[in-house]
């Protein structure tokens, strides 16, 4: 059964750096790509930031382009999602997600598993 779980969310001013961590377990971590969606009140679940399997892609939305940053540790079977700067317009529910392909992607269909969800707030 495969599992992935979220943590690392929390309350910040603008301007401060946050770091959400995934850890994702029963599936071959290395062959997954991994992304980072978000959802805020209100809003469809949007796509943030992903990397390939290997690590060696990423693909980031425009959004945050040059604030956040993904990594991933295969021999830990977990990936890092750096957020910098942050801005009061990321205040959302934030996912990690395993895709079932190897290259990273913005389409939520190609993640087959899903955390739970980890709540950054980002006030003004």
């Amino acid at each position: 059964q495969v599992q992935v779980v979220a943590s690392g969310g929390g309350w910040v001013q603008a301007g401060a750096s946050l770091r959400l961590s995934c850890a994702a377990s029963g599936h071959t971590f290395s062959s997954s790509a991994m992304g980072w969606f978000r959802q805020a009140t209100g809003k469809e679940r949007e796509f943030v930031i992903a990397i390939s399997g290997s690590g060696g892609s990423t693909y980031y939305a425009d959004s945050v382009k040059g604030r956040f940053t993904i990594s991933r540790d295969n021999a830990k079977n977990t990936v890092d999602l750096q957020m910098k700067s942050l801005k009061p317009e990321d205040t959302a529910m934030y996912y990690c997600a395993a895709s079932s392909f190897y290259l990273p992607s913005r389409r939520q269909s190609e993640y087959e598993y899903w955390g739970q969800g980890t709540q950054v707030t980002v006030s003004s």
